[in-house]
């Protein structure tokens, strides 16, 4: 993976006009994940630069001691949450966060506990602070969706080996592929731990965020305006997502409530998913995870290298590398009865960017753009995609004079 700076960034917040597309190819060929930390340094009393976007983003990082004029997050654990704003802006190298504010954190968690006489509850000055918080958080929220004139969020999670800036500039890439139609939020675990166990200690970290992930979605469920909620997760953090969740699907089932009434998840994108496959058949698929939202689109890469490297050292198929011919035929017949989930070939994008292609190769983000702004289903003319089989369809590049498959909509 290509370098890019680190993770220290100025404080504060601007807003930016729209981009053209012609500095979205370059953002688009600017990006790759990346871990480190590179302050960089704050202007005080800098004006507001109408080349600037402002982007959301909630963390459970920890802050590293420095400047008061700094926030260097860093891949620690942080057991409270933080909801901020950064500012972004487009330059010929690639997107760039000039500055960033937090602005509420949350009560560390577990919350503390005190004995009434009876039992233990939640101490109610530290609830209360909490509730506050997370008011104060939607409140903001809603006031972004009224003055886009959107009711819609672009929640991002990213994965393995991503530092906190890196999170916001690829946020930003996705968020300008769509048009800007949706109030744009980064969801920044404490991921990118260096030395040779890197990865693992990321794997931990994914645990770890999953109560702050699902207080988050809870929050914004309830946020006045919202329409729907888009979720691109990458990588392992298609693992997080999963896991959080799957256990808000189970949690309002047993409420007697409809999933996808309560956090109006329309879109589920997982691309190049770091997940078990045999895992997802019985912790996803077997639970009817699908039906809780209202599609599900999976990118796969059987040339995924990142994902080969996952598939050696843990112990089955990588979710994000599989294949049709990879299934057997109970998941066949199950699969073309789940008509809301679909899987997107893309073994086409190769080499450095067999598995960074959702924020990096054109054609892909292109499809990203009509699933979330159009809806279009994968038989639509609208997306350059061939039918395999069932639910499976292969993306078509430009470079494709030969596809090895017939348009055939299931």
């Amino acid at each position: 993976m290509r370098a890019c700076r680190g993770q220290g960034i100025a404080r504060g917040t601007e807003c930016m006009a729209p981009w053209t597309r012609a500095l979205f190819a370059l953002i688009v060929l600017g990006l790759s994940a990346c871990g480190g930390a590179d302050p960089l340094p704050s202007v005080p009393g800098e004006p507001r630069d109408p080349a600037q976007a402002q982007l959301h983003f909630v963390t459970d990082r920890a802050e590293a001691d420095a400047r008061q004029d700094m926030l260097l997050l860093t891949a620690r654990r942080d057991p409270a949450m933080h909801y901020g704003v950064a500012a972004l802006r487009g330059t010929a190298s690639g997107p760039e966060i000039a500055h960033a504010e937090t602005l509420l954190s949350f009560p560390a968690t577990p919350l503390p506990l005190i004995e009434d006489g009876v039992g233990f509850q939640t101490d109610p000055a530290t609830a209360a602070q909490y509730d506050e918080a997370g008011r104060a958080m939607q409140e903001t929220l809603a006031e972004a969706l009224r003055a886009s004139g959107q009711g819609d969020i672009l929640l991002y999670i990213h994965g393995y080996n991503s530092n906190f800036v890196h999170s916001l500039e690829t946020l930003g890439v996705l968020w300008g592929a769509t048009g800007r139609n949706a109030v744009p939020l980064a969801y920044s675990w404490p991921a990118g731990n260096p030395g040779l166990f890197g990865y693992f200690k990321d794997r931990e970290s994914g645990e770890f965020t999953i109560f702050h992930l699902k207080q988050t979605l809870r929050l914004l469920a309830g946020v006045p305006g919202l329409d729907r909620i888009h979720i691109i997760a990458h990588s392992r953090g298609s693992d997080v997502a999963a896991t959080a969740l799957r256990e808000l699907v189970i949690e309002s089932r047993a409420a007697g409530r409809d999933p996808r009434d309560v956090y109006r998840i329309e879109n589920l994108i997982l691309a190049a998913p770091d997940l078990d496959f045999s895992v997802v058949r019985q912790r996803l698929i077997a639970e009817q995870f699908g039906t809780a939202f209202g599609r599900i689109t999976v990118y796969m890469n059987p040339g995924d290298g990142a994902l080969g490297l996952a598939q050696v050292l843990m112990a089955g198929t990588r979710f994000g590398r599989l294949s049709f011919e990879q299934l057997g035929d109970r998941e066949r017949a199950i699969f073309q009865q789940i008509r809301n989930v679909h899987f997107v070939n893309v073994s086409a994008v190769t080499g450095a960017s067999s598995h960074t292609y959702f924020s990096e190769n054109p054609e892909v983000l292109e499809d990203m753009v009509e699933i979330i702004a159009t809806d279009a289903l994968p038989d639509d003319p609208r997306r350059n995609l061939i039918h395999e089989e069932a639910n499976f369809w292969r993306l078509v590049l430009p470079e494709d004079t030969e596809p090895p498959f017939e348009r055939d909509p299931p």
